[in-house]
C-alpha cells in the first residue's frame, strides 16, 4: 500500500453522532493521522467496492464492520496535557504506564463524540491500535500494541462510557509498554516519535446468552511458507478457528488449509491425531460479569469449550463427528459423538462458498497491494433453518467482516544448501521445513533451551529466563541463534514457549524442534509469525522423527556465557555458518 493510497482524515467525513445509524461507516473524530491500520482498512474498503460490489456473491454481505477513527492529533493533545511523556519513557512497568494513562484526562472536545457513540450503540464494541508505524511492509507492529473489546451492554450509559475511554487511554498506554518499546529499539525507531489513532468499532458476531461471537474467524495468507500435500507456496494458507480472531493471532489451534486444496486438513497421521491436535475451546466477549480490571487486555473476554458452542447451536456447520467404530469422520453434527472443528461443511460440502469467497478477496487485495498479503476476517452464518415459500428474501445475509489488510514480505534470494553439506559432522542444525531465505556468518551466541529438562509447565518460566539473556544480548549488540520446543510465540503455554516478540527481539535465526507431546504445525497467522517475517528471521522446523537434527551435544560441550536449570546461552568459537531456502525447504547452521 503506498502513501498515495492511503488517504488522510480529512479524505472522510467528520464524525456523525448517529454512528450506526449514520450514512458514514468509516468516520473521524479529530484532524490528524489514521494510523496504518485504518489506512489498510480505508484502502481495502475502496477496492472492494471496485471489485467486490453487493452481489458478487449472493446471500453474503462482504464489508468493513462500521468504525470511527479516533486521529493522532487526539493523541498527541492526550499526551501533552497531562504530562505523560515522563513517566511513558522512563522504563517503567506496564502496570505503572497504564495505571498514570487512566488518571489522565482526554481532551474535553472529544468526549461529545465518545459519549454520542455509546448512547447510539449497545452491542460490543473493539478499541483498536493504529499507530503511525503499524502495518508497515518492513516492520508491521503485529500484535505490539494492544486491542480491547468491551461489552457496552451496561443498562447504564455512564457505566458504558466509562469503559470506552478507559479502553482508549488503554490503547494510548500500551504505545509505551514494555514490548513496543523493545520492538522499536530493534528498528531503531524512537519511542517519542510514535503517534497513535484508535480505531472504535463494531464486533462482528451475535449473541448466545452471555457470549458474544463471529462463528468463524480467520487469517488468509496469499503466501504459504509451510505448504504440505499438492499445494504450493504461492497457493496461500488459511487458518480458521471458531469464535474470535484472538485464537488464531495469538497462535492457538487452528485449522489449517491450502485455498486451492479445501478438502486436504492438516497432515496427521491418523483420525486419533486430528482429535487431539484440533481446537478444543473458543474466544467471546463476556456479556456477564467480570471482574473490574481496566489494564487487562482480555478484561471482557471469555473463552469456553464445544459444548458451550454446540448449545450455542453454531457447530452443525463447522465441526464434523468422530465414529469411532469406522475411526473416520463424518461430516456434520447429525450424530453423537466427539466434535471436530474442521470446517468441513463449509469447505468440503460447500454449504457456504466460503472457501471461493476467500480467493476472491485474496486475489484483489494481492494485485491491488502489488505484494502478498495477510487478511484477517471474522464470519457470521444466518439461521441454517429451512425457509418457508417467501421467506428467502427475509431471511438475513451472511456476514463477512473484513478486518485488516496488511503487505507481507517473501524474501526471493536464491541460497545454495548442496545435499553434501547434510551428511557434514559439521551440522549443528538441519530441516526441511524452513522459512525465510538467506545466509549469514555473523553469529557467535547461542541460547537454546535444555532438552533434558524441558516440560510444558515450565514454558512461562522459560519465556521470563529468556527475556532477562535477550535483554543483555541487546544490550551488548549481539545477535543469536534461538532454539526451543512447541511453537514460539503462542498464547497456550501447552503447545510451546509463550514469548512475545521484544523478549526475544534480539534473535536473529529461530529454530522450533516438536516432541511427541508437543506436536503442532507452524501458526502461520499469528502476530508472531508475521512481525517474525517482516524482520526476516529465519525459522527452521525440526520435527522428531523426521530426517531434521539439532546437535544439542556439541553445544552442551561449550562453556556457559549463563545458565539456569532451563535454559543455557553459549558461544561458539567461531562464527556459525547460516543457510536457508524456503523455495526447496531446507535449511542448515554449521559449526567449524
Amino acid at each position: 500500500m503506498t502513501r498515495a493510497a492511503s488517504p488522510s482524515s480529512s479524505a472522510f467525513p467528520a464524525f456523525d453522532r448517529r454512528f450506526l445509524e449514520s450514512d458514514a461507516d468509516f468516520s473521524v473524530i479529530g484532524s490528524g493521522e489514521l494510523g496504518g491500520k485504518a489506512k489498510g482498512l480505508a484502502f481495502i474498503r475502496r477496492i472492494l467496492a471496485d471489485r467486490c460490489p453487493p452481489g458478487t456473491f449472493p446471500d453474503i454481505e462482504i464489508s468493513i464492520p462500521r468504525l470511527t477513527v479516533v486521529a493522532t492529533d487526539i493523541f498527541a493533545q492526550f499526551m501533552e496535557r497531562n504530562s505523560l511523556y515522563e513517566v511513558a519513557l522512563s522504563g517503567a512497568p506496564d502496570e505503572r504506564i497504564a495505571h498514570a494513562f487512566l488518571k489522565a484526562e482526554l481532551p474535553p472536545l472529544v468526549l461529545g463524540d465518545l459519549r454520542a457513540v455509546i448512547d447510539r450503540t449497545h452491542t460490543p464494541l473493539a478499541v483498536r491500535s493504529s499507530s503511525l508505524l503499524e502495518d508497515a511492509l518492513n516492520h508491521p507492529f503485529a500484535g505490539t500494541y494492544a486491542t480491547k473489546m468491551i461489552p457496552n451492554n451496561q443498562p447504564d450509559a455512564a457505566a458504558r462510557f466509562a469503559r470506552l475511554v478507559e479502553a482508549i487511554k488503554f490503547i494510548y498506554a500500551s504505545t509505551f509498554f514494555a514490548e513496543a518499546q523493545s520492538y522499536r529499539q530493534a528498528i531503531g525507531q524512537a519511542s517519542a516519535e510514535e503517534r497513535m489513532a484508535v480505531i472504535i468499532q463494531e464486533v462482528v458476531g451475535r449473541r448466545h446468552g452471555n457470549r458474544f461471537y463471529p462463528d468463524l474467524s480467520g487469517v488468509v495468507r496469499t503466501y504459504n511458507f509451510y505448504p504440505s500435500g499438492p499445494a504450493r507456496p504461492e497457493d496461500g494458507v488459511v487458518s480458521l478457528a471458531l469464535g474470535l480472531g484472538k485464537t488464531i493471532v495469538d497462535g492457538g489451534v487452528t485449522w489449517c488449509y491450502s485455498p486451492a486444496y479445501p478438502a486436504h486438513g492438516p497432515p496427521y497421521g491418523s483420525v486419533r491425531d486430528l482429535l487431539s491436535n484440533t481446537q478444543t475451546a473458543f474466544w467471546a466477549v463476556n456479556l456477564g460479569q467480570a471482574p473490574y480490571d481496566p489494564i487487562s487486555e482480555v478484561e471482557y473476554l471469555i473463552q469456553a469449550d464445544l459444548t458451550d458452542a454446540e448449545y450455542d447451536g453454531v457447530l452443525d456447520r463447522l465441526a464434523s463427528t468422530y465414529d469411532p467404530e469406522s475411526d473416520r469422520l463424518i461430516i456434520g453434527t447429525g450424530r453423537r459423538g466427539p466434535r471436530v472443528i474442521n470446517f468441513a461443511p463449509l469447505l468440503e460440502m460447500e454449504d457456504i462458498p466460503l472457501n471461493r469467497l476467500i480467493q476472491h478477496v485474496a486475489t484483489i487485495c494481492r494485485e491491488a497491494v502489488g505484494a502478498d498479503v495477510e487478511i484477517e476476517f471474522a464470519m457470521t452464518l444466518n439461521d441454517r433453518a429451512r425457509p418457508g415459500p417467501g421467506d428467502l428474501a427475509t431471511r438475513p445475509p451472511h456476514r463477512f467482516g473484513f478486518l485488516q489488510l496488511r503487505p507481507t514480505q517473501v524474501a526471493e534470494e536464491a541460497v545454495e544448501v548442496p545435499d553434501e553439506l547434510l551428511r557434514s559432522p559439521r551440522v549443528l542444525v538441519y530441516s526441511d521445513l524452513v522459512l525465510g531465505n538467506g545466509a549469514r556468518n555473523d553469529l557467535t551466541d547461542v541460547v537454546y533451551v535444555r532438552p533434558e529438562t524441558f516440560s510444558a509447565a515450565q514454558s512461562r518460566r522459560i519465556a521470563a529466563e529468556l527475556e532477562l539473556i535477550n535483554r543483555e544480548l541487546v544490550a551488548a549488540k549481539r545477535p543469536y541463534l534461538l532454539i526451543g520446543f512447541g511453537r514460539w510465540g503462542s498464547s497456550d503455554p501447552w503447545l510451546g514457549i509463550p514469548v512475545n516478540w521484544g523478549q526475544i527481539s534480539g534473535a536473529r535465526v529461530i529454530v522450533e524442534a516438536t516432541l511427541p507431546e508437543m506436536n503442532v504445525e507452524p501458526s502461520q497467522g499469528s502476530h508472531f509469525f508475521h512481525n517474525m517475517t517482516s524482520f526476516r528471521v529465519p525459522y527452521l522446523t525440526v520435527r522428531h522423527g523426521g530426517p531434521g537434527r539439532i546437535d544439542f551435544s556439541f553445544l552442551d560441550r561449550l562453556s556457559a556465557a549463563k545458565e539456569t536449570d532451563l535454559v543455557r546461552h553459549v558461544r561458539t568459537p567461531s562464527p556459525l555458518e547460516v543457510r536457508v531456502n524456503c523455495r526447496i525447504g531446507r535449511g542448515l547452521v554449521l559449526h567449524d
